[in-house]
């Protein structure tokens, strides 16, 4: 499920980064105005912005709602300790008939 979630989201990404680019600037229109390409272009004068914007919104959309769920299933994750499959180790007090070796005589006499 994951996997599917975020080759989406990488693929949603990727298009929405290229149509962005595709988009032209607020300066564009006056090159335009003056006859600068526009029977050139595929979507004509105005359809380019208006199909353009509407990609983009999807595109946002999609985006923004892959992200939320990838982040809700990574918090919801449980995940497996690499110490779960240890033995638990109790620590023990030193018994009476155990004794610590007696500390060394670190002053130095003179």
């Amino acid at each position: 499920m994951s996997i599917i979630l975020i080759t989406i989201h990488v693929i949603v990404c990727i298009a929405l980064i290229m149509i962005v680019l595709l988009q032209t600037g607020k300066g564009a229109d006056m090159g335009a105005a003056f006859g600068g390409g526009s029977s050139q272009t595929l979507f004509g004068t105005t359809g380019a912005s208006t199909f353009l914007s509407k990609a983009t919104t999807a595109a946002a959309v999609i985006f923004m709602l892959t992200s939320l769920i990838l982040a809700y299933a990574s918090i919801n994750r449980v995940s497996k300790s690499v110490m779960s499959d240890v033995p638990a180790v109790e620590q023990q007090a030193p018994s009476e008939t155990e004794q610590a070796p007696p500390a060394p005589d670190t002053s130095q006499q003179e």
